[in-house]
């Protein structure tokens, strides 16, 4: 037996003594951590927006608003207007046109082919310290000031349900559709 086949087999053999045997139908003992998962918890975490703006929560904002709030929750992070991060972080505005150039800038504007994605992105993972902390309005609003930096809505845009799958991306276009039989 070779070594890394010994070393695997003593390995195997602690975890196996160490951890509960666990039934072919799961009644083994539950070494009672958690607790059942509820309606409310799920609901919490099944939030996912389609492009076409599907699930899309009450709640609305504008760019205006949203200045407000990404100088408050996000700037410490993403830098001023979301072009120069502290961090280190690719820029979240500009670069629109220029994914066909030698020196493409992949932003929120630039590459990303639905408004509804980057809200879906804000609403589930940001700010980074603390994810799903703003309101569906801030996240409206956030989504509305990115898109306005990115010159791709007006100031005074409020973005809803409604208007939101509305906004036409530059890049809505830029991505090759896949092939349904592929699967």
């Amino acid at each position: 037996m070779s070594l890394h086949k010994a070393l695997l087999a003593g390995l195997t053999a602690i975890l196996a003594s160490a951890l509960p045997a666990v039934a072919a139908d799961n009644t083994a003992p539950s070494p009672h951590l958690g607790r059942k998962v509820s309606e409310a918890d799920l609901a919490f975490w099944d939030r996912s927006i389609l492009p076409d703006g599907r699930n899309l929560p009450k709640g609305s904002g504008s760019a205006r608003e949203g200045k407000k709030v990404f100088e408050t929750r996000c700037v410490t992070c993403h830098g001023e207007k979301g072009v120069k991060s502290p961090f280190n972080l690719p820029a979240l505005t500009g670069g629109v046109g220029s994914l066909a150039t030698d020196h493409p800038l992949e932003t929120v504007g630039s590459f990303w082919p639905y408004a509804t994605t980057v809200f879906d992105y804000i609403r589930r993972a940001m700010p980074y310290d603390a994810p799903k902390s703003l309101t569906d309005s801030e996240v409206y609003a956030v989504t509305a000031y990115l898109l306005n930096q990115s010159g791709i809505v007006g100031e005074s845009k409020v973005l809803n349900a409604k208007t939101l799958p509305k906004v036409k991306m530059p890049n809505r276009d830029g991505f090759i559709p896949r092939d349904k039989d592929l699967d």
